[in-house]
C-alpha cells in the first residue's frame, strides 16, 4: 500500500514511502565503515602472529588468522585473500555478519593486555573485499577431473562450499536451488546494511568461477525430483536446505493485515529494488530474541516505523542474538521487553490493534505464566520465533533427530552415498561460519569415499600447497 500522505508522515496503519530518498539511502547504507589501506596496516601491526595462535583455534572455518594478517602487513593483499579463501569460501561474508566478538576477537591475546583485541573480522573483510575488486587470475584450479559427479541441494553457505570444495578436487557438481537466486540466507536472509552493494551474488560469482558446477535455479526437493532420483543419477547427494518451516506462535492469529513471518520480511527488503516500496507499520512488534528478531526490528525502525519493540519470553541472557547484536538494536532506537510471552491478538473491524502478553519466569528450570498479563498496541507485528525443518521434502526415509537431518561427524546421513549440512542437520548453528565448517567437512568425505571406490587417493587442498603471496 502506497502511502497518500507526505513523506514522513507517522500515519497509522501498514504504509511504504515513509521517508525521504535520502533518509532511505543513509538507513540503508553499508552499518559498518571497511578499514581503508592506513588503517589496515596499523591494525594488522597490532597482531603478535602467535604461535599455535588462539584466534585460530577459535574460528570454525579454520582461517590461519595470523598468516593472513600478516600479509596484510606485508601489503600481500592478494595472499591474504588466498589464506583466507582457502579456508572459507564465503570468507568475505563472514567477515561481515560472524560474530567475531565471541570467536575469533574473544580468543585474541591482545584482550588480557588490552581489553581490546585485534579486529581481526575488519581486516578479514579488507583482504577479501580488496581482492574481490580486481581478482586477477584465478586463486586456485581444478585437480584431474575424477569422472564423478555429485548432486548439492540448496546453495546456502553449507552448499556452496560443498560446491565449490569438491569442483576443487575434480568432481563435477550439479547444484540445485528451489529460489530463482543462489545464496540461501546470505542473499534473502540477512539485514539490507550488512550486505549492501549485492555482495552475496558478487561472492557467488566468484565462488562459480572454478568451474565444474551447474547451476539448475526454482528445482525444488520435493516437488521437481525426489532424493531417490538424485541417488539413481549421481554418485553422491548432499543435502544442505537449510530449514524451509517457520515456527508458530501457539495462539489464534486473525486473518487481518499487518501479521507477518520475520524472515518473509527481511527477505522483501534484501529483494527490494527500492527500500520505499516496502511498507511498514507506525508501532511494529517483534517477537523472539535471535539474530533474525534483531534485523528485522532494526530494520523496520530504518523504514520509518515510529516505535518498534522487540519483546522476548525469557532475559536477556537467554536471547541467542549476540551482545552485540542486542546493543545493536537499542543504539538504533529498538526497546526490548523480557519476560512476555504472546496470549492473544488484538484486531477490531479487521484491523490489527495490537498484542497481550503474560508475564513469564523461570521455575524449577522451566518457564511459567505468573498470571499477569500487558498489551502493547501495534499496527504490525513481525514473528521471529525459529525456523524448522521440513522432512518431507526429502521424504521419510531420512533418519532424523532432534527435528533435523541426523548425520555422523563428517556429514554422512542413515542413507548410503548421502551427506548433509548446515541448518538442516542436528546441531546446525545458523551462522554461515558453522554453515561453512560442515560443507568443508562433507566435502572431504564425499570426496574419500568417491575415490575409495576407484581405488584412488584423496586430493590434498592446504594453504601451503595454494598460497604462493
Amino acid at each position: 500500500m502506497k502511502n497518500p500522505n507526505p513523506v514522513g508522515s507517522d500515519a497509522p496503519g501498514v504504509l511504504s514511502g515513509r521517508l525521504s530518498p535520502a533518509d532511505y539511502a543513509r538507513n540503508f547504507c553499508d552499518s559498518h565503515a571497511p578499514l581503508n589501506v592506513s588503517q589496515a596496516l596499523i591494525e594488522a601491526d597490532r597482531c603478535y602472529y602467535c604461535y599455535d595462535a588462539p584466534c585460530t583455534k577459535a574460528c570454525p572455518a579454520g582461517i590461519n588468522v595470523p598468516s593472513f594478517i600478516h600479509r596484510i602487513a606485508q601489503q600481500n593483499v592478494r595472499g591474504a585473500a588466498e589464506v583466507i579463501l582457502e579456508a572459507n569460501e564465503l570468507g568475505g561474508m563472514c567477515a561481515r555478519v560472524c560474530p567475531t566478538e565471541s570467536l575469533c576477537e574473544q580468543a585474541c591475546v591482545r584482550n588480557a593486555q588490552q581489553s581490546k583485541p585485534v579486529e581481526i573480522g575488519l581486516l578479514q573483510r579488507f583482504a577479501t573485499d580488496t581482492y574481490f575488486v580486481d581478482p586477477g587470475k584465478p586463486l586456485f584450479s581444478r585437480a584431474a577431473l575424477s569422472g564423478k559427479t555429485v548432486a548439492v541441494v540448496g546453495s546456502g553457505p553449507a552448499g556452496l562450499t560443498v560446491a565449490h570444495r569438491l569442483s576443487r578436487l575434480g568432481h563435477d557438481v550439479v547444484l540445485f536451488e528451489a529460489k530463482d537466486k543462489l545464496g540461501g540466507l546470505n542473499e534473502y536472509g540477512l539485514a539490507s546494511y550488512k550486505t549492501t552493494n549485492n555482495f552475496a551474488q558478487s561472492e557467488i560469482r566468484w565462488l562459480l568461477s572454478i568451474g565444474g558446477i551447474e547451476v539448475k535455479t526454482s528445482q525444488k526437493l520435493g516437488r521437481d525430483f525426489t532424493l531417490s532420483d538424485l541417488q539413481r543419477d549421481y554418485d553422491a547427494v548432499f543435502l544442505g536446505m537449510g530449514l524451509a518451516g517457520v515456527n508458530a506462535l501457539g495462539i489464534s492469529e486473525p486473518d487481518v493485515n499487518g501479521i507477518r513471518e520475520a524472515v518473509d520480511f527481511i527477505a522483501e527488503l534484501r529483494q527490494a529494488n527500492d527500500k520505499a516500496e516496502v511498507a511498514i507499520g507506525r508501532q511494529v512488534i517483534v517477537i523472539g530474541g535471535g539474530m533474525t528478531a534483531v534485523d528485522a526490528a532494526v530494520q523496520a525502525k530504518k523504514l520509518g516505523a515510529r516505535e518498534v519493540t522487540m519483546v522476548y519470553r525469557r532475559g536477556e541472557s537467554a536471547m541467542k542474538a549476540s551482545q552485540v547484536e542486542i546493543d545493536w538494536a537499542r543504539s538504533n532506537g529498538v526497546s526490548i521487553r523480557h519476560w512476555a510471552a504472546p496470549k492473544a491478538i488484538v484486531a477490531e473491524q479487521g484491523h490489527l490493534q495490537g498484542i497481550t502478553f503474560a508475564v513469564t519466569h523461570e521455575q524449577d528450570g522451566k518457564l511459567v505464566e505468573t498470571g499477569e498479563t500487558f498489551t502493547l498496541s501495534a499496527d504490525m507485528i513481525l514473528k521471529a520465533i525459529g525456523q524448522t525443518y521440513l522432512p518431507e521434502a526429502a521424504g521419510a526415509s531420512l533418519q532424523l533427530r532432534g527435528g533435523r537431518i541426523a548425520v555422523d561427524e563428517d556429514g554422512h546421513t542413515s542413507l548410503p552415498g548421502v551427506w548433509a549440512g548446515g541448518d538442516c542437520v542436528e546441531g546446525g548453528l545458523d551462522l554461515t561460519v558453522d554453515a561453512v565448517r560442515l560443507g568443508k567437512l562433507a566435502a572431504f568425505s564425499i570426496d574419500k569415499t568417491l575415490r575409495a571406490s576407484e581405488g584412488a587417493s584423496p586430493v590434498a587442498l592446504s594453504v601451503e600447497e595454494s598460497c604462493h603471496g
